[in-house]
């Protein structure tokens, strides 16, 4: 318990992408005087003078070292930092192994990046809505029609029925306003808004002029589940229309759009910045690199050590012991994350040697635990070690999860990855008539001439999980 706090930073840092990694790291910069990042000058003095090599503690030393007496005291928690100076260079207590760049000039080109990159708050639906309904309304309806665009959902529908929203709308307004409020706000942009259901908004986009409007009109109100369900001989009965007919409307449906609030308020896509590539080294072989040009180098401010050496009074000293080692532990919690990234992203290469040389179809079973042996390390240090990351490999950026997975055996006792299972049943769909798709039991046996043994619930499952419809629905007349 006494040593949860560090081991449980350490964990953390090591489960921060990149991003957020960079992002901690400029809080710290901030929130502890003792950390300061190594400059432009402070490496070229480096390289006059260039710090020692040092040796990776073992955990049980950690431990052993963090955990103190048995009042949870350290007593030589202070000698050790006096003896910093003597044991650390000039070039101080510094993170990272790698070669460094002006790391201040580049701090400037990033902010400069992020600046002349930043772009205007998008305008939201209902600001576009609001905006066009100040401009068409009488001031008598403006109140209402505020309230009723707020209502909107995401999708542009009104979220309850008008009756409610009428009662529970702070003023009095009679029904016959309400309604024609609500008429004003289906004729703004983006056409279908204000919609009490799909076919309401369906509808609302049909103009006289729309091509096949007749039988259109008559899918969207009579038949909508039907088509849903590709139950298309059934609307064949019941309406007279033809088959060509019928196919005919529904391809005009589709340049219909059932969300016509979605191009407003959308997130923004967030980019995936890979924390590591793989490269192929002089004899062939796929080896890790650490993407970490963006992280700061960091060390202690050799200015707070030395005033531990003038005896400052005891509330000094101890904000200063305390701000030291907590810097001391980021900077070897950093280390420690690029040590165990590294070698659990080798070992996944390692592994998937094959995938790298071939495509998907040869990513092989791969489980956390397997890892977790090779390096020696709990199988949660592997967990938080891909949660979130991403490596730049020659067939494109995966995250490192990418690589796990479980698989079964095929007939001739090969292990097969349950991802090349789902890529041979995408396949095998792709192939097949679809005027008689393949049902669920029929795609077991088509897996079972590949030698792949499967339950049918475990076919319905990937089925679904792929977004495959059913047979019927697949089915082409």
């Amino acid at each position: 318990m006494k040593l949860a706090p560090r081991m449980i930073q350490s964990m953390e840092i090591l489960q921060l992408p990149l991003a957020a990694l960079q992002e901690r790291i400029d809080q710290e910069l901030n929130e502890n005087p003792m950390l300061e990042q190594l400059t432009k000058k402070d490496e070229e003095s480096s390289l006059v003078d260039e710090a020692p090599t040092t040796v990776e503690e073992p955990q049980q030393d950690i431990e052993k070292r963090e955990l103190g007496d048995d009042d949870g005291n350290n007593a030589s928690d202070f000698e050790r930092l006096v003896e910093i100076s003597q044991e650390w260079p000039d070039d101080n207590y510094t993170s990272g192994s790698k070669p460094s760049s002006n790391r201040i000039q580049d701090d400037m080109d990033r902010q400069h990046d992020v600046m002349a990159n930043a772009v205007n708050r998008p305008q939201t639906l209902h600001e576009h809505l609001i905006e066009q309904f100040h401009c068409d309304s009488p001031n008598r309806l403006k109140g209402f029609g505020d309230y009723l665009i707020h209502n909107l959902d995401a999708n542009g529908r009104l979220q309850s029925s008008l009756p409610e929203l009428s009662q529970v709308y702070g003023a009095h307004i009679s029904i016959e306003d309400a309604e024609e409020t609500l008429a004003i706000i289906q004729t703004l942009d983006p056409t279908g808004v204000g919609a009490r259901d799909l076919k309401e908004c369906l509808l609302l986009q049909m103009t006289p002029t729309t091509p096949l409007r007749d039988i259109m009109i008559t899918l969207i109100t009579d038949h909508l589940d039907d088509i849903l369900q590709n139950r298309l001989p059934l609307i064949e009965r019941k309406t007279g229309y033809s088959m060509d007919a019928i196919k005919s409307g529904m391809e005009q449906m589709r340049t219909l759009n059932p969300f016509p609030g979605q191009g407003f308020d959308n997130p923004e896509v967030q980019t995936v910045t890979p924390d590591l590539r793989v490269v192929k080294d002089e004899k062939g072989k796929y080896v890790i690199e650490l993407i970490d040009e963006y992280i700061p180098e960091l060390r202690i401010n050799r200015r707070y050590i030395r005033m531990l050496e003038d005896n400052p009074d005891e509330a000094t000293k101890e904000f200063i012991k305390r701000k030291v080692e907590s810097a001391k532990w980021l900077i070897d919690s950093i280390e420690q994350r690029y040590n165990t990234l590294r070698k659990v992203a080798q070992t996944i290469v390692n592994e998937q040697t094959d995938f790298l040389n071939n495509g998907p179809e040869h990513i092989r079973p791969l489980k956390m635990q397997d890892v977790a042996d090779v390096v020696g390390v709990h199988v949660t240090t592997v967990s938080r070690a891909v949660d979130d990351k991403y490596v730049a490999t020659p067939r494109g950026i995966f995250p490192l999860k990418r690589f796990f997975g479980g698989g079964t055996k095929t007939a001739t006792g090969e292990d097969v990855a349950w991802e090349n299972i789902r890529l041979k049943l995408k396949e095998i769909v792709d192939k097949e008539d679809k005027a008689k798709p393949l049902s669920d039991d029929a795609l077991v046996a088509e897996l079972a001439k590949q030698g792949v043994q499967l339950a049918r619930r475990t076919v319905t499952k990937y089925r679904k999980a792929m977004s495959i419809p059913s047979s019927r629905q697949r089915r082409e007349y």
